[in-house]
């Protein structure tokens, strides 16, 4: 066992886990205190007056880390120091040091540094860092919601518990130390320390009192004689004259490796040092193997693997034992499953891993910690350094879309208000953040109220802005600090708020990749703005900076990088988005499974003048034999290496280390599980020879990162040519990662070769099969088009089974093409969940009132014991009782007495959770009318800025508008229980005018709340999806949603609960009653036989027409593509139109309502529609085309609508003839039918003009203009 030790203190005591002592007694790490007596002589006698010219002993440069010498004022001597900081004043520098021989912090002047010369560094720091040996800091935790407290284990010491340690080490006569490890520069040590005659263990008293606990440590597999011949000599003799002294051992973390040792062991394992460091894995391993340290970044040297393991073997065992490394190897292979972490970077950067470290403002680590923050993650470890230093920073990482990226480093920054002084006085902001859409934006705004409360008042603001531009005029940004918006919100902003630029100092770009593949223009915009301003000479004292976060690289970020940035550091933890970065050539080969050697001996058949370094990445061992064999067969010189080669990590590092001569080819076989041991980063070219997870796919790709080519900072470097190549050998076998090979080739820009377009498309079809029972995709339904449909999971066909409603009873009751909608739970904007109301006897209504006067008895209410799912319920809801069906129980709360189920309301269309004690049975009397809930989706309208989620402001706009009440509406395409209308128009009944009119049009209330667009090709996009089938559309015949009555009694009506009803649709309700096909037109003569008319009904169709007018004319359009044999005869009262299209006969005898002049009348043919000008023979308004109504005539909303958008108020006569007519064409010709005519006419006579606006109604007779409220 390792001997007791004397110690005595130094004043440096932070924590049990870090305090300073010096050591007596013997031992190979103990000098005797005569040399460190010797030395300080020798060093003063040096520095004082050997050298009279002082230049010569005087640093270069000084930084961060540098070993020295200084002359400290209170010991009066010079003393071996670490820079620990550096402060410029006016005419000189201070630097904070540490003597390493006194364990001090002092603060030197820039005059008093020496250079440490070699002589001096012989024999180790006397100051010894050591930590008590297993015992962790431990705190109170106090749950206030539970009103509990207890011990847990901590991250860092708690303030009580070093001050009694403190306190107990001051107070001490005597301290002993038992050594039982080494990891690093620290001593794990059992301290004991005598107090008034009493020895005390201070780790024993330290968990006894509460303030640590013992960690657990692993059994100790090796035997005594294993112990011996492991024993760790620290012998200053056992070093290489390369290591120049033996400091190395127990200087600060900065100038060495890691080396975690344990001295019962006498084991050191070395990472693989990379300059990318990579996260150390936090798996413990037993005693026999040291714990894996991870590489320090910012190393003032550079060695491969093997040197380091031949270093620290020599330094830490006399007789250093080969069986150890391959017993090391062999457990590196154990640990490859743990994931490793790699990083790019452009420059150094020493990642803050712990929060307590982080760089902070502390109220914000309180918050944080408050909020059970896990953090930093990997990448936050490398990015907040440098964004909390006010530099330029792009991060591209898989994180790349959290704000936490830059959110905390951002706000630390901002609490230095001196920095902003030399700002001007104006109202701006100080930081902008634009994210790629509004949802983004209002999860980013939400952060920054949360953890803006621990800092100084920002008062930042959210700013979505839609098109209207007094919203933009009246924005205020008084006072704001922080802005969060979008790049088009921003530029309508900027358009009336020229200043906006004026104080901004920081420009975050949230989803750099997002926003610059969807709004390049304007995001350039943005940086052109911000450029001009900072270059004026009032900006030369402020900060100003730029962050770009995403998840990949995109070309725009190097302009972003050379045009906008000033050396702004690169971060990058995605290592294909780096290869990318680093101009690596993707090159993919196509070949049969069986030809693969074939194609890597012709991959591998070149000639080059520069050393070739060739990584051959397999996927098991017998593939990497096969491969090395066939390599070696052809003299072509290959090294191997898996986890059951003989060859060690050692020996393969040796000989892919050696310098070779230029032209010479190197190529090692190896699986990826040999990847990390290895730590390769200077290979030219990696060869997939079989393609692995995405994941590991970059990892290969990180062996070539010394070779990545920075083509920011080289422009003159050729695109075409790069230093580093990935070959992908792309097999039968390998299909499924070709979609993902398909985007990432895509994505880098690089050739694609035909056969994995051929692949990749077959894929995709069957990807689309794999979905063919899932929902129709909502975007598709709402917007006509799906951004993202290769991971989208829902379906993009049509299925007929779904979509196509089975056996539809005979005795439906077909209705005109205008429908009485009541919407009653609103999805967004344009998609809502209501009912089909029939307004001479709607059944659901009667059904309704049967329900609840059931259910007012107390003996009816019976609650379900046994809960299935698809059964259907009853359920109270305040005083109303509703129809419902569960559509999921958990199947942790199946066997549970109480339980939540969710249910779905299907007679509105909205789902809950609920109780399941609260389900009623529900007779079967009341389950024979089907679900009453269809879908309705507004068409031609879609959020502005290529968004593809509605803004709340409107969805909440228009539930308030339009839920609960009746609309009419013209439904223009079905497909399963969806139907899609265009218009949607609130129509209000004026008895005491004994008139009708429209209160509003929602897709014109959409549109004006400025947050809209127009979307022209919606119902076109449903039409070629729907190409292959006989569908229904507004350009053909409709045949639109309605509800029957059922008069077969319960015995014949279909049953809702024995239907097949997919819980996931919203579409798929075969019992809606949604019905489509072509109709015979009305004109065909009815007194044919049966046949006959058959026949003729089969050919003949009616064409969609629609009409406006003005004072003189009628203007009819016929909406028929590709017609053939076009007529038009005009007569006093009456226009016959035929076409043919193909093998269909369009056939349209209009009875019309006025006379017109039929000489002056005109009929144009264009491609795709036909135009007919009806003059009228009496000038004025017409309140409908026809005597008779006609579903397949309707008025032309678009001009209405443009009518309506020119004035708030009506002018002239022209908005006479669109209301009136609309009037006629939305209400139901069976309402009121005695005096409908009369009303139309009476309006007609007297000329009036309406404009109904913020519920009021306008009406102008002559020169009087009339208010009427509506209520």
């Amino acid at each position: 066992m390792v001997s007791v030790i004397v110690i005595y203190r130094l004043p440096q005591i932070e924590d049990p886990g870090c305090f300073w002592v010096t050591m007596k007694g013997c031992g190979p790490y103990i000098v005797d205190e005569i040399e460190y007596k010797n030395l300080n002589a020798e060093m003063n006698q040096f520095y004082d007056k050997s050298y009279k010219d002082v230049d010569e002993v005087k640093p270069l440069i000084v930084e961060e880390g540098q070993i020295c010498v200084v002359f400290s004022e209170e010991l009066k001597c010079w003393c071996r120091a670490v820079i620990k900081s550096i402060m410029y004043c006016t005419d000189h520098y201070q630097t904070e040091c540490f003597l390493v021989d006194y364990a001090k912090y002092i603060f030197v002047k820039s005059k008093d540094i020496r250079v440490a010369l070699e002589a001096f560094m012989q024999i180790p720091y006397r100051a010894k860092k050591c930590r008590l040996y297993r015992t962790k800091p431990v705190t109170l935790r106090i749950n206030f919601c539970e009103d509990t407290a207890k011990i847990v284990p901590a991250k860092r010491w708690d303030s009580a518990a070093t001050r009694y340690f403190q306190n107990l080490l001051k107070a001490t006569t005597q301290m002993k130390a038992k050594l039982c490890a080494v990891e690093g520069n620290t001593f794990d040590v059992f301290l004991y320390v005598t107090i008034k005659d009493e020895k005390v263990c201070v780790n024993d008293d330290l968990v006894s009192k509460n303030f640590a606990r013992f960690e657990e440590a692993k059994e100790n597999t090796g035997n005594s004689a294993d112990y011996q011949e492991n024993q760790t000599s620290l012998n200053v003799e056992s070093l290489p004259v390369k290591i120049v002294n033996t400091a190395l051992a127990f200087r600060p973390v900065l100038f060495q490796e890691k080396v975690s040792t344990n001295l019962e062991t006498g084991l050191g394992i070395s990472s693989s040092f990379f300059e990318e460091t990579y996260q150390r894995s936090s798996t413990d391993l037993n005693e026999n193997t040291a714990s894996i340290v991870r590489g320090i970044p910012g190393l003032p040297f550079k060695e491969n693997t093997a040197v380091h393991t031949d270093r620290l073997q020599q330094f830490l065992n006399s007789d250093p034992l080969k069986t150890h490394i391959i017993e090391d190897d062999q457990q590196s292979f154990q640990n490859l499953s743990e994931e490793r972490n790699f990083v790019f970077l452009s420059d150094k950067i020493e990642p803050s891993s712990v929060l307590e470290t982080a760089p902070l403002f502390d109220h914000l680590k309180k918050e944080l910690i408050r909020k059970k923050f896990l953090g930093p993650n990997f990448t936050e470890s490398y990015c907040w350094p440098p964004v909390a230093r006010g530099c330029d920073v792009v991060a591209i990482s898989y994180q790349g879309n959290d704000p936490f990226l830059y959110i905390p480093p951002v706000l630390t920054f901002l609490q230095s208000g001196s920095c902003y002084k030399a700002l001007p006085n104006r109202n701006g902001p100080i930081a902008l953040i634009l994210c790629p859409g509004w949802k983004k934006a209002q999860l980013v705004f939400e952060l920054l109220k949360t953890y803006e409360r621990c800092s100084r008042q920002l008062h930042p603001m959210l700013i979505i802005l839609g098109q209207n531009k007094e919203e933009a005029r009246s924005v205020k940004i008084r006072g704001c600090e922080v802005i969060v918006t979008t790049p088009y919100s921003l530029l309508r902003l900027f358009e009336h708020h020229s200043l906006l630029f004026c104080r901004l100092c920081h420009l975050v770009l949230d989803e750099i990749d997002v926003l610059f593949s969807d709004t390049t223009e304007q995001v350039f915009t943005v940086l052109d703005c911000y450029k001009k301003t900072i270059i004026t000479e009032e900006w030369e004292y402020s900060p100003h900076q730029i962050i770009a976060v995403g998840t990949h690289w995109n070309k725009h970020i190097a302009h972003l990088i050379k045009e906008f940035m000033n050396d702004p550091y690169i971060v990058i933890t995605a290592m294909e988005e780096a290869s990318i970065y680093g101009n690596v050539q993707q090159v993919v080969q196509p070949c049969m499974n069986s030809e693969r050697t074939a194609v890597l001996l012709k991959i591998l058949d070149f000639t080059c003048s520069n050393l070739q370094k060739v990584l051959v990445f397999t996927n098991s061992v017998n593939e990497a034999e096969m491969v090395h064999k066939a390599l070696k067969s052809n003299s072509i010189f290959s090294l191997k290496i898996h986890k059951e080669s003989e060859f060690n990590f050692k020996y393969i590092l040796e000989q892919w280390t050696k310098k070779y001569s230029s032209g010479t080819h190197v190529v090692l076989v190896l699986t990826d599980d040999c990847m990390q041991s290895l730590g390769i980063t200077d290979a030219t070219c990696v060869i997939h020879f079989s393609f692995p997870s995405p994941r590991i796919f970059g990892q290969r790709l990180h062996s070539m990162s010394d070779n990545f080519c920075n083509t920011i900072k080289n422009s003159s470097v050729d695109q075409e040519y790069t230093k580093a190549r990935s070959v992908i050998l792309l097999t039968e076998n390998s299909a499924c990662h070709a979609l993902g090979i398909l985007r990432y080739l895509q994505h880098a820009e690089a050739e694609i070769p035909p056969e994995l377009h051929d692949l990749t498309a077959k894929m995709l079809e069957n990807e689309e099969d794999k979905k063919f029972s899932r929902p129709l995709c909502a975007y598709l339904k709402t917007f006509g088009i799906c951004k993202n449909r290769t991971v989208c999971p829902d379906r993009h066909q049509i299925n007929l089974q779904i979509d196509v409603p089975q056996n539809i009873p005979d005795k439906i009751i077909q209705t005109p093409g205008c429908v009485t909608i009541l919407p009653l739970h609103i999805v967004n904007a344009t998609n809502y969940f209501g009912r089909i109301v029939d307004k001479q006897k709607d059944q659901y209504t009667i059904l309704a009132e049967e329900i609840n006067e059931y259910f007012k008895k107390p003996s009816n209410t019976i609650s379900v014991k046994n809960v299935e799912k698809l059964a259907f319920y009853g359920l109270c809801e305040k005083t109303l009782f509703h129809r419902v069906q569960v559509v999921e129980i958990s199947p942790k709360e199946d066997e549970n007495l109480f339980f939540n189920v969710k249910i779905k309301y299907i007679d509105e269309g909205r789902t809950s959770q609920v109780p399941s004690h609260q389900l009623l049975h529900l007779p079967a009397k009341f389950q024979c009318l089907p679900p009453q809930a269809v879908e309705f989706v507004v068409c031609r309208v879609k959020p502005i800025d290529n968004e593809i989620e509605w803004n709340p402001k409107v969805t909440h706009y228009i539930h308030h508008k339009i839920k609960g009440k009746l609309h009419e509406a013209k439904i223009v395409h079905t497909l399963g229980n969806t139907a899609w209308v265009d218009p949607m128009v609130r129509v209000t009944r004026l008895s005491d005018l004994k008139m009708s009119v429209n209160e509003y049009n929602v897709r014109s209330e959409i549109l004006s709340t400025g947050l809209g667009t127009d979307n022209p090709e919606h119902i076109t996009q449903l039409q070629k999806l729907c190409g292959h089938m006989k569908v229904l559309d507004h350009a053909k015949n409709l045949e639109p949603l309605s509800i029957k009555e059922d008069t077969a009694g319960p015995e014949n009506a279909s049953n809702p609960q024995n239907m097949s009803i997919q819980e996931s649709s919203t579409e798929n309700c075969n019992s809606s009653k949604i019905t489509f096909g072509n109709h015979p037109c009305d004109g065909v003569a009815q007194t044919k036989e049966a046949e006959d008319s058959t026949l003729h009904q089969r050919k003949c169709f009616y064409p969609e027409i629609k009409w406006f007018q003005n004072e003189d004319t009628v203007t009819v359009t016929v909406k028929t593509a590709s017609l053939a044999d076009c007529k038009c005869e005009f007569s006093k009262e009456k226009v016959v139109f035929s076409a043919c299209s193909g093998d269909k006969l369009y056939l349209a005898d209009m009875e019309l309502h006025q006379y017109i002049l039929a000489e002056k009348s005109t009929c144009v043919i264009k491609d795709k529609e036909t135009i007919i000008v009806l003059a009228k023979e009496k000038k004025g308004a017409w309140c409908k085309l026809l005597k008779n109504k006609n579903p397949h005539v309707s008025f032309d909303f678009e001009h209405w609508e443009d009518f309506e958008d020119k004035s708030p108020f009506p002018v002239g006569t022209k908005k006479l003839y669109c209301t009136a007519a609309v009037t006629e064409e939305l209400v139901d010709s069976s309402e009121d039918s005695g005096t409908e005519s009369d009303e139309k006419n009476i309006l007609a006579c007297w000329g009036l003009l309406f404009q109904e606006t913020l519920g009021c109604l306008y009406l102008k007779i002559g020169r009087t203009t009339v208010l009427i409220r509506l209520h």
